[in-house]
């Protein structure tokens, strides 16, 4: 790893502001939907609003117009049409003028139109409630009471254009992470956190996936389905976490606290803990033996912290004893590939 931190300096650097950096607006045809990096549900926006940085929706800044979309699992809907009244919004400073149904391509859903008072400012206020297909999406729109350029008309065709998307795309989830990984040494991508981690695997031997696991180089395109039966073949986890120890005493105490906390093993005898220079940074190394806490099999657990200021990279790895040599071998080469964006 080249960079020389891996938060910028002061300290007040958080995932969310990486994040933030980390995220550019996805292209698309005039008519067409936009999603929201990482989020399955996108519309058309209208026009004056373009893609947030800071949260999953649309803004004008210029005018303090938003539009914010939530998902919650499908199951949730019929909790959230009992409990969504206008005595709950009361609360929250929003007053219900109407209630009204709305045809969606996507689904059923109903609208709820009135007004929001925070503190001095006033707003027209929209909230969409949505079922669409496995998910329930709430979408928020808030406009300046006395603004003109977002007429009732433009809020309305916005909201009816949502759409659900049955994924995000994988190369879409890696934009969204803070670093990139430069090699994936034959292991896949097997699920990502957005913003915070991603989680590489090896394809079961004799698997169909096993060919494209032999030319996995960089960023696969598209995510190979996880086996049905769980396996002890190599898993490893990057994650880019704020915080951790500020004296460098700590570090060791801080890295046996969070190694204790890896799943799925027990019984385990450490081989080796120390400090450990990563390219060009200090990161402190736990290894151990291992039982799999399912079969029972050896495995062997390695555990890399590399730190920064304002956060640390966190990269723990299980896999088989019996192919450790060759598999420490490919999970260094990943470990030495990854890098903050923007310190490529």
């Amino acid at each position: 790893m080249s960079q020389s931190k891996l938060f910028p300096a002061g300290g007040g650097a958080t995932l969310a502001v990486i994040f933030a950096l980390a995220v550019s607006p996805f292209p698309a045809h005039a008519g067409d939907p936009i999603f929201p990096p990482g989020s399955r549900v996108g519309l058309i926006p209208p026009p004056g609003m373009a893609v947030s940085h800071s949260f999953a929706g649309f803004a004008d800044p210029k005018e303090n117009a938003a539009i914010l979309i939530t998902t919650l699992p499908a199951a949730a809907y019929a909790k959230v049409n009992k409990t969504l009244d206008a005595v709950a919004l009361k609360k929250q400073g929003v007053s219900i003028e109407k209630r009204e149904p709305i045809q969606l391509s996507a689904g059923k859903g109903y609208l709820l139109v009135g007004r929001q008072v925070a503190g001095k400012d006033h707003y027209r206020k929209w909230l969409l409630v949505a079922a669409v297909g496995d998910l329930t999406a709430l979408v928020s729109v808030q406009v300046p009471e006395h603004d003109k350029a977002y007429p009732d008309s433009a809020l309305r065709a916005a909201l009816a254009s949502l759409s659900v998307r049955a994924s995000v795309p994988l190369e879409e989830q890696l934009r969204l992470l803070p670093f990139t990984i430069g090699n994936l040494a034959g292991f896949r991508v097997e699920g990502v956190l957005p913003g915070r981690a991603i989680v590489l695997g090896d394809v079961p031997t004799g698997s169909s996936g096993a060919a494209q696991n032999e030319k996995s180089k960089g960023a696969s395109k598209e995510a190979s389905k996880v086996p049905s039966e769980r396996t002890v073949d190599a898993r490893m986890l990057v994650a880019a976490v704020p915080g951790g120890p500020s004296e460098f005493g700590d570090r060791a105490n801080f890295a046996r606290l969070l190694f204790n906390e890896i799943p799925e093993i027990q019984d385990i005898q450490l081989t080796e803990a120390g400090p450990l220079r990563i390219g060009n940074q200090m990161g402190y190394q736990t290894m151990a033996q291992a039982k799999d806490v399912h079969g029972g099999g050896d495995v062997m657990v390695v555990q890399w912290l590399l730190f920064g200021s304002g956060g640390y990279l966190r990269m723990t790895a299980v896999a088989p004893a019996k192919n450790w040599t060759s598999t420490l071998a490919r999970l260094r080469a990943v470990r030495d590939s990854v890098k903050l964006r923007g310190a490529e």
